[in-house]
Order: structure tokens, then sequence, then C-alpha cells
């Protein structure tokens, strides 16, 4: 297992999103805004909305907040102007990085990112250097605590998944991202809980990461680009075993 389920899984594991929650409201209130903005305030007949609205009420995000993000976009309410930006890079290892934003200022984002691939050992790359390794996908994660592996893949597969494949402690179901809609209901009428669910950019193929030294260096430039408030996604082609994952856990206690 590797890439955008991988990381997922590690931020679950350290409780993350717990922890920023105060900057992952920061995050969603931007997208639903952006979204409102583009696509119109109503969800039913805006996708993007719609998902941003969904990731909101997963995060217990308060309806207020939601209301006010969407009439910022609409303009019914005064807001910031935020740009879509998107960046590609390779970390140490040869891992290839995908780093999706919002920004109000495209200047002071592009050198903070391009600053902290450097701090970490990695390099920025031009646009479609990297692009070109991944597919998008609806993909969402679902604990091997709350399921069988048997049970899930026949659920996902009569809903319209693609894929289902797994690590220590998590399920990743994939499907075509005009199925994401389809394969949710699916899963929730199942009683199947979500841990997480998007649009995701997830890798064709992956970068084996043979050392704990490498893969937490990796981790660490992914961790900082993302905890930047400009930044709502980062997607990567690592593979690192579930082994090395355990050894710096060990060592970071």
């Amino acid at each position: 297992m590797s890439g955008h389920s991988k990381w997922s899984s590690i931020k679950h594991k350290k409780g993350a999103l717990d922890a920023k929650r105060g900057k992952i409201f920061t995050k969603i209130i931007r997208e639903i805004t952006v979204a409102a903005r583009e696509g119109g305030g109503n969800p039913e007949s805006n996708p993007r909305l719609r998902l941003a609205i969904q990731k909101a009420k997963d995060a217990n995000m308060p309806s207020d907040n939601i209301d006010r993000g969407v009439k910022k976009g609409t303009g019914e309410l005064e807001g910031v102007t935020y740009e879509t930006v998107s960046f590609e890079g390779y970390a140490p290892g040869g891992v290839a990085v995908i780093v999706e934003g919002l920004s109000d200022n495209k200047n002071r984002t592009t050198s903070e990112v391009r600053s902290i691939f450097a701090k970490r050992g990695g390099n920025m790359a031009g646009a479609g250097s990297v692009a070109f390794q991944f597919e998008k996908k609806g993909a969402f994660l679902v604990s091997k605590e709350s399921i069988t592996e048997e049970d899930l893949l026949n659920i996902a597969l009569e809903g319209g998944a693609e894929d289902l494949t797994s690590d220590d402690d998590f399920f990743q179901v994939t499907c075509a991202p005009q199925d994401f809609d389809t394969v949710r209901t699916a899963l929730t009428e199942k009683n199947v809980k979500i841990e997480s669910g998007e649009l995701s950019s997830v890798p064709k193929n992956t970068v084996k990461v043979e050392d704990a030294d490498t893969a937490r260096k990796i981790l660490a430039l992914i961790e900082d680009i993302e905890d930047n408030d400009d930044i709502q996604n980062v997607y990567t082609n690592f593979d690192i075993s579930d082994e090395i994952l355990k050894e710096i856990e060990a060592t970071d206690k």
C-alpha cells in the first residue's frame, strides 16, 4: 500500500486531524468558498461543493461555518479571493510529489513551498514533470477493525468501485471520479464507516523506500507542506513498508 492511502493512514494513527482541527477547518472553508464561487451555492448541482460540505461534516464543522463559507463564495458575504495553485517536485529517494492549494498570494505560497522542498532535501520540478505518474480516483479509507476484507470487497464492487488495497490498519477503496458519489452511497447504506473519502491523485506506480532514514525525511517534507495554511492536498508515490514505519514510530516515541 502506498501514496495517498499510506499517508492518510499515518495521519489517522497520529491523530493529526484532531490535533490540527482549527487548521483543517480553515482549509475546508477555503475549499467550500472556492467551490461555491466557481460552481454556485447549490451542492445538488455542484459536485465539488457537495464533496467539500461532506468533508466539513465529517470533520464535525458547525453548520454556521459551512453556510458562511458558501455565502462568501456566492458573494452574499464579503470574503478573500483565493486562486488555485499547484506544484510538482521530488522528495528524497526520488519520490514524486504533487501539491495542490488555494492561495490569496500565489508568489508567497510558491516561495514557501519551494523553501520546504529545499529544507527537507527535495526539489521543485516543472509543471507536468510529475503529474503523468498519477491518475485521478475516488479514494475511501476504511478501518480494518470495522469490517472484513471479503465483506468490504463485495459491497465496494457492487457499488461500482474498481479496486481494494490494504495495509496493517486500513483498507482503501478506489473508484473512477464520476462514480465517487455512487460508491460513497453504497458504503454508507451498508453502514460501512468511512474514515476519509476524497477525490485523490493516486500513483500509477510506486517508489520503494528502502530505509527508515529516507522514509523519515519524506514524511517530514510532506508533513511540513501539509502544515502550510495555503495547501489543501499532497499526493505522493512512496511505498514505505509497515516494518519501516514501525521502526520510525518506535524511535520517535
